[in-house]
């Protein structure tokens, strides 16, 4: 059986007999937050190579410091990239692990298990990480066709790669705000179900404490 209950100290919460376990995204955050974190590894990895590359270059060499321009930003914005989402589902991971082992205890004291509904700060996470994904993803991607499509032969080819590169330090920056938004909202969410496990805990000892003394 399954009950939808707005509780009237505010919590909206789904009753069952057993536990959830995990959701979707508490279940990707638990696959994919260590690949995250490797990508991020190498990306950052790679930038610092091109970027000591880029400081031995000859200042005479035009074309290769426009290409290492593009490319040390784009790999180091992968790392960043990486790591932000990491994170992200870092915390997924966290909430699911409140959400599954509240359940169990729940369940284990013979009470209907609360599980508290997905919070629209968890709902705002998801959605910003999104969206600064999408935007790094879109600076990245400008950058590396900046590196391609400029050899520095002329003086219009360095204003253009110029332009190209505002532009990509432009989208990803907003993909850094982005996500660091998404994070905050996901620490937010941490806090309300902490707040929310404090109540529902305290509501079992109390209903089921004395049939194990």
């Amino acid at each position: 059986m399954t009950e939808v209950l707005d509780r009237t100290d505010g919590f909206h919460v789904v009753e069952t007999e057993h536990s959830l376990g995990y959701n979707v995204p508490q279940k990707a955050g638990r696959r994919l937050w260590l690949p995250m974190f490797a990508l991020a590894l190498m990306g950052w990895t790679v930038g610092i190579i091109l970027a000591i590359v880029e400081a031995a270059t000859d200042r005479g060499d035009v074309e290769t410091l426009q290409n290492l321009g593009h490319l040390v930003p784009a790999f180091m914005f992968i790392g960043f990239l990486g790591v932000f989402s990491a994170i992200v589902f870092a915390i997924a991971r966290i909430l699911g692990e409140f959400r599954r082992g509240g359940g169990d205890v729940q369940e284990l004291a013979g009470s209907d298990v609360q599980t508290l509904k997905m919070p629209g700060t968890a709902k705002a996470m998801l959605g910003f990480m999104m969206m600064g994904m999408m935007a790094m993803v879109a600076g990245i991607v400008t950058n590396f066709v900046g590196a391609a499509s400029f050899d520095g032969s002329v003086p219009a080819d360095i204003a253009d790669s110029a332009a190209v590169a505002a532009a990509a330090s432009g989208l990803r920056r907003m993909g850094v705000a982005l996500y660091l938004t998404g994070i905050a909202f996901g620490l937010g969410t941490i806090i309300e179900v902490l707040r929310f496990q404090a109540v529902r805990i305290r509501e079992v000892a109390l209903a089921h404490g004395h049939d194990h003394h």
